[in-house]
């Protein structure tokens, strides 16, 4: 009997020695990988001036401005900002609008967003990407 908690013994002196040995190899696959997730927030967004915007751009802004009519059911609606790529407000602070893709039959990838304080963005890849809207 003695024999055997001698063993055990060992065994939990060498796995302590192995999980010591282990932190100072460097983080576990699975801190890794959190460790090197993508961000999310856009850091810094890039200004576009109006007048660089495409002509479609142009014109969902100025429908914007006249409260529509809207080409599309969804324009409009409350953008969640799910990506984090906008800065980060409470749920209902931004509105989406599509804009017209050339040769798409659907929404397409291009939309405006707004934000209650008079802020416009556009996104020309479904939200991958924002650019803020200046005069």
């Amino acid at each position: 009997m003695i024999k055997i908690v001698n063993i055990f013994k060992r065994l939990c002196v060498l796995c302590g020695v192995l999980l010591g040995l282990g932190s100072l190899l460097g983080p576990t696959p699975a801190s890794a990988q959190r460790a090197e997730a993508p961000q999310r927030i856009q850091a810094a967004l890039a200004d576009v001036a109006v007048k660089d915007l495409p002509s479609e751009a142009r014109e969902t802004l100025k429908l914007i401005e006249k409260a529509g009519p809207y080409p599309f059911e969804r324009d409009g609606i409350v953008f969640g900002n799910f990506e984090k790529r906008l800065p980060i407000k409470e749920r209902g602070y931004y509105n989406e609008f599509t804009v017209k893709t050339p040769g798409v039959k659907h929404r397409g990838a291009r939309r405006v967003v707004t934000g209650k304080g008079g802020e416009k963005y556009y996104s020309d890849d479904h939200y991958k990407t924002f650019k803020r809207i200046v005069p």
